[in-house]
């Protein structure tokens, strides 16, 4: 098992997840981040500090967003982030917490 990160994150980017991965399994692209499946080590630390609930396991993944399973493999061709960055809170972030 792995987790994904999904469509919620576009545009948002928070790093909150990336910085508590404890096998620096997030890749940071512009606008979003993704999880390496090869690097993931399915610890759950990553999952309740997204704040726009857009990190999804492999498992319980809504359908709408199963396309994020090949997304999240592309990973590895991105740099990693492993540490907190400001939000991107873009002008398409469709997630932002209250």
């Amino acid at each position: 098992m792995t987790y994904i990160v999904a469509e919620p994150c576009v545009e948002c980017k928070y790093t909150d997840c990336a910085a508590v991965c404890p096998v620096e399994a997030f890749h940071e692209l512009p606008d979003k981040l993704l999880i390496n499946p090869d690097t993931c080590i399915d610890c759950d630390a990553c999952l309740p500090e997204c704040p726009v609930e857009a990190i999804f396991s492999d498992m319980s993944i809504p359908e709408e967003y199963m396309t994020w399973l090949e997304i999240n493999k592309e990973a590895e061709n991105y740099p990693i982030i492993s540490t907190k960055q400001p939000a991107l809170f873009g002008s398409d972030c469709k997630g932002q917490p209250e």
